[in-house]
């Protein structure tokens, strides 16, 4: 076991309210009289009266007051942050690049703990998420019936933008309660609902905490695999929902992981293995440009807007690609050659699953099950349909799908 040498920790992040310097506890604020060089935004650094310390306020891009912090390494650095430095806060920028043992953290109470105290919510019962240089797009997902939602707001117009939203999707009910400068003398906080939302004159500096009320038409996006077909705009090149669902289960997704979906199509398989976490990525790869465009549009509504799409004809367009940890193919399963590109690249312990309804790609299949194993099955599906006046079934045709684990 290794002993910590707080020597060696030339760097301090401070985390600092809108109460300024006398929110700080004794000891951060003499780590911020001590200080040499003195980092934050401008707004930070206002609320520090001026002193020996050099300053340097952030820049647009922080990869350059970061090297100007390292090249400080030795002499005592302070950084002013808002809050907890470590809440998606600059402290995780630095941290990439400064050891921890080189550092120190003296945060303050984040906005979303000052929030969850004013509206007495339960914060560990809360979707804490921040759409603050973030794809708005992300709130969706969180959009569930009496979810309790509290975002970091990219600005002033956030709230309005949400509100909207979930207006669109049958939440308008929902109550909306904008906090705006939490801990200052400045402090707000305004409720209204989202389908009569009309708060004006938002301060850029808020976190807008949604309690979520569905109303008689809300559409939430259910947290099953196999999403009903109608989420998706497409042109017929749909992996249908009961098929989609049995695909993800066969593809296993794990936080963090990444997907290769070879003729993406409508996108419904990376979507829904975007949706299982937040931090899962996906590149969708489709030679149709209409079909790739319809599948972006898809993402976006459906709150993935990380959705990655490639366009161009497997392999030639797998060349270069982040080695994924699971492959789809929904298209080109009859061609040799892609399968063994996606098979090269694919890492070690990945999945591939492929789904194949014609007998030319099906014999593809059961080539490929000969050669490395794994499992095949088949899948039929008959939905009831009218048939003059009565009902009868009408079956889909059915898909041969192999899965099999790289080993």
């Amino acid at each position: 076991m290794s002993a910590i040498n707080h020597s060696n920790r030339w760097l301090s992040i401070v985390g600092i309210g809108e109460d300024g310097l006398a929110g700080l506890s004794p000891i951060a604020a003499a780590v911020v009289e001590r200080a040499e060089l003195l980092v934050g935004g401008a707004r930070h650094l206002a609320m520090v009266p001026e002193s020996a310390a050099r300053r340097l306020a952030w820049p647009p891009l922080l990869t350059g007051a970061v090297a100007q912090i390292e090249a400080a390494r030795g002499r005592h650095v302070v950084v002013l942050a808002s809050g907890d430095p470590f809440l998606w806060g600059v402290g995780v920028t630095l941290a990439r690049s400064i050891p921890p043992g080189e550092m120190a953290c003296y945060p303050a109470p984040s906005s979303f703990a000052l929030a969850a105290a004013r509206l007495g919510w339960a914060q560990q019962d809360c979707a804490l998420i921040s759409l603050h240089g973030r794809p708005f797009e992300t709130l969706v997902p969180h959009i569930q019936p009496s979810a309790h939602i509290l975002a970091l707001s990219w600005d002033g117009s956030t709230p309005a933008k949400a509100a909207e939203r979930l207006a669109s999707m049958g939440f308008g009910p929902s109550r909306l309660t904008v906090l705006e400068r939490m801990g200052g003398a400045c402090e707000v906080i305004r409720s209204a609902t989202a389908a009569a939302f009309d708060l004006g004159d938002i301060d850029p500096l808020n976190v807008l905490a949604i309690e979520v009320v569905a109303g008689l038409n809300a559409r939430p996006l259910p947290l099953s695999a196999g999403l009903a077909d109608e989420f998706f705009e497409n042109d017929g090149q749909l992996t249908k929902r009961e098929i989609r669902a049995v695909t993800l289960s066969a593809l296993q997704p794990l936080r963090g992981q990444l997907l290769w979906d070879i003729g993406l199509g409508a996108g419904s398989v990376a979507i829904e293995w975007l949706l299982r976490h937040p931090a899962n990525r996906a590149i969708g790869i489709e030679e149709n440009a209409d079909r790739g465009a319809r599948a972006l549009v898809n993402a976006v509504n459906l709150g993935t807007p990380n959705l990655r799409i490639v366009h161009g004809v497997a392999p030639a367009a797998l060349e270069g690609l982040e080695a994924p940890d699971a492959v789809f193919i929904g298209g080109g399963v009859g061609d040799a050659a892609v399968f063994e590109a996606a098979w090269g690249a694919l890492k070690r312990g990945g999945r591939l699953v492929a789904n194949a309804v014609t007998l030319e790609s099906e014999q593809a299949l059961a080539q490929q099950f000969a050669r490395h194993g794994g499992g095949l099955i088949r899948l039929s599906v008959e939905r009831l349909s009218p048939v003059g006046s009565m009902h009868g079934w009408r079956p889909a045709m059915p898909v041969t799908q192999w899965s099999v684990t790289k080993p």
